[in-house]
């Protein structure tokens, strides 16, 4: 058989590719084309390679391209099988004069032809053939040979037609087919641009199980689209913004990306563009603060002009959509605008290495403030049939960035806006399924093609504590939240959060989020605390989180980095006892001995002796455990110290439990080994008020104090009120 009867029969595939967009029907009489039916049977019965060679000749001359239905397809297929076409991919054997590479062609041509069958693009003999066909991709040769040319064709179209099944996807990841596109796209032979497509596909369906098998050849992909993206000067740099997304890893992008993207950025978004130019870049501007924050953005003067540029636009943008009621809302764009202005929020609040300059802050914060005026517009004339919307989570999420920073303008707008959004925020916990898919439809929306980041939390109520911890420290907004039922929702929020933490929960795979919205909560009761304590003693939820409490802080101060979280929960706990220290929870139970212990070990071990060179005296220290956190920990540590303080009074069980831990003679023998001048007046104040209380309460410990040189050392660091409580009997 020659060379050219060979090439007759790949056209048998070309004619059910062409089919297969198509599927012409026939009538009953085409479909029993007798000479069709007479070739069909010769084929059915080729003893060998030769005979089956003939039939299918005869069987392409029979037929003509775009004739072949899915039915005789499926014939022709049942009269060839897969092993004539295995034989023919593995051969290296071909009739003389032909290409090596001949037979490997027909091999594919057949498959093409059988693939057009969704049910044969599953066939395992079809999905075996992955690794194969992936070759073919890669392989040397003429790029103007037709037939090498016409086998990549029907290469490409034997795995599009396996990508578009439902766990084909799978099957070409697992078949080292990403980065045999990834080497076909670089490389920019034949059929790249389809290499290109078919990527598309397979990141959209899988994308982090691409990246996980091919990251360096995405990355090598991410590199050239880069470059071509920052070279572009025609209309192929807006297709470029519109494909770059796709192709960012789901971790973070690499640094030598980081010109490119932002160069040709920065010359889309500084040109007059129409809107349908200017939002595929807005998405890819968002996609990469969502990823890498400001870290691709130069320092210098050309970066702050260039992100007061990007913040600038998404305001305008935000605005454009939201202030006018009942104009369309292009949600995709809007919540990429979302991502930019949360970019702009966190370099207006940072302090060190911004890249904005002051000037240029207060601008972009008056800018960024009638953006948020229009998200409040929008967010009041949502009903409750549109709460679970994924929009909705987007702008209540850009509002709660912006109070964690911002509660003083706006304020008026803010209020009017609280009683929704406590509804809302119970709406979706009481929910939190729902409010989990909500955050990846949101994600899905703009920010991210698959699954959201450990940025966009599951729970509405998460977004807005920061905030809600500022107003609660401002009597209208705080009588609203009060009002609403905000208090009481937190609680149980607060509660069912901390299950998440107890044991025999994996507290190591929990996001960083969880313990900080903890801390949150904690903050928020130390303000109603203060601020509202009849709230504290009437509602029955806060004698549910002082149990809560109580029973969680003792094994809470062992546990290794998590001090912060014990010393919010210590001090919340003192303060709250202090309000309901009549609670019969309190009077020297098991949990309230187990709790008040805690408490003391996180308050005596924050300071140590700590001996200095060319000195016989030593001085206090921060002990290690405490030193890299003082700076957010010695607020609560004060405040914990008064609480003790103000308990001992109150609880008479409490002084003879201190003394039974030998707190106050330790501390005596602290302020007994180091230099008085080593100890600032604020310290002084702290432990005197603790000594004179627990001296005050109980004639055992006024002896043991003695007996500890108690009164001397009170003379040492002028304590007045301790050395005179000390010399009464």
């Amino acid at each position: 058989m020659s060379c050219c009867d060979l090439a007759a029969v790949g056209q048998l595939g070309k004619a059910g590719i062409m089919a297969s967009d198509c599927e012409p029907a026939l009538n009953q009489a085409e479909s029993r084309n007798p000479t069709l039916e007479r070739y069909l049977g010769a084929l059915r019965e080729a003893k060998n390679d030769s005979e089956q060679f003939a039939a299918l000749l005869l069987v392409t001359k029979a037929v003509k391209a775009g004739d072949i239905d899915a039915k005789t397809r499926r014939r022709i297929f049942d009269a060839v099988g897969f092993t004539f076409p295995n034989r023919l991919l593995t051969t290296k054997e071909a009739p003389d004069g032909c290409p090596d590479h001949v037979l490997r062609a027909l091999g594919v041509a057949l498959l093409a032809c059988f693939c057009s069958d969704p049910e044969l693009a599953t066939h395992p003999q079809v999905l075996n053939k992955i690794p194969i066909l992936s070759t073919f991709l890669t392989a040397r040769g003429d790029p103007d040979d037709a037939a090498r040319r016409s086998m990549i064709d029907d290469t490409y179209q034997c795995l599009t037609a396996v990508a578009g099944t439902p766990r084909g996807p799978r099957h070409l990841i697992a078949g080292g087919t990403v980065s045999a596109l990834c080497q076909a796209y670089l490389g920019h032979g034949y059929g790249f641009d389809q290499a290109l497509a078919l990527l598309v596909g397979l990141l959209a369906a899988a994308e982090t199980q691409c990246w996980k098998e091919a990251e360096p050849d995405l990355l090598a992909v991410l590199r050239g689209l880069s470059e071509d993206f920052q070279k572009a000067e025609d209309a192929s740099k807006f297709e470029l913004c519109q494909l770059l997304p796709l192709f960012l890893p789901p971790a973070t992008v690499p640094p030598e990306c980081y010109r490119d993207l932002q160069a040709g950025l920065a010359r889309i978004l500084g040109s007059k563009l129409s809107s349908w130019q200017r939002n595929p870049a807005l998405k890819l501007a968002a996609r990469l603060a969502h990823a890498c924050g400001s870290d691709w953005i130069p320092v210098g003067s050309s970066g702050s002009k260039f992100l007061a540029l990007l913040v600038n636009l998404a305001c305008v943008e935000v605005r454009l959509a939201l202030e006018e009621t009942g104009t369309e809302v292009k949600e995709d764009v809007v919540t990429a605008c979302y991502a930019l202005m949360e970019l702009g929020i966190q370099e207006c609040t940072r302090c060190e290495q911004s890249l904005l300059k002051e000037p240029q802050k207060v601008q972009l914060v008056s800018i960024m403030k009638e953006a948020i005026g229009a998200v409040i517009h929008y967010l009041l004339q949502v009903g409750p049939e549109k709460q679970k919307e994924p929009f909705v989570f987007a702008s209540v999420r850009i509002l709660g960035a912006w109070l964690a920073e911002e509660t003083s303008s706006l304020r008026k707008e803010v209020c009017q806006l609280l009683p929704f959004l406590v509804r809302y925020a119970k709406t979706l916990y009481e929910e939190a399924e729902e409010a989990n898919d909500l955050s990846q439809q949101v994600a899905t929306l703009a920010i991210s093609p698959t699954t959201p980041g450990s940025t966009w939390p599951g729970d509405a109520l998460r977004l807005l504590l920061p905030g809600w911890c500022h107003l609660t420290v401002e009597d209208g907004p705080r009588e609203i939240l009060i009002k609403e039922g905000a208090p009481s929702l937190l609680c149980k929020y607060f509660l069912q959060q901390w299950e998440l933490t107890s044991p025999g929960h994996d507290t190591s795979v929990l996001p960083d989020s969880v313990e900080i919205g903890l801390q949150t909560c904690c903050h928020i009761f130390l303000n109603l605390v203060v601020t509202a304590p009849g709230l504290i003693k009437r509602d029955a939820c806060f004698t549910s989180l002082m149990n809560t409490l109580m029973a969680s802080l003792p094994s809470l101060v062992q546990q290794q980095g998590r001090l912060l979280l014990a010393a919010n929960v210590a001090t919340l706990g003192l303060l709250m006892a202090r309000l309901l220290s009549t609670s019969p929870a309190l009077q020297g139970t098991p949990a309230s001995r187990g709790f008040f212990a805690a408490a003391i070990l996180f308050l005596s071990q924050s300071h140590v002796a700590r001996p200095t060179s060319g000195s016989d005296q030593a001085v206090l220290a921060l002990s290690p455990d405490y030193e890299g956190i003082w700076a957010d920990l010695q607020e609560l540590w004060f405040l914990g110290m008064q609480a003790f303080t103000g308990c001992v009074p109150l609880l008479p069980w409490l002084a003879p439990a201190a003394l039974r831990s030998r707190w106050p003679q330790e501390l005596l023998q602290l302020l007994g080994s180091v230099s008085p001048n080593s100890v600032k007046p604020e310290m002084v104040a702290a432990y005197q008020g603790v000594l004179v209380e627990l001296a005050r309460a109980n004639r055992l410990c006024r002896e043991a104090m003695r007996l500890q040189a108690g009164e001397e050392t009170a003379s040492h660091y002028r304590m007045a009120a301790l050395e005179q409580c000390l010399s009464e009997p």
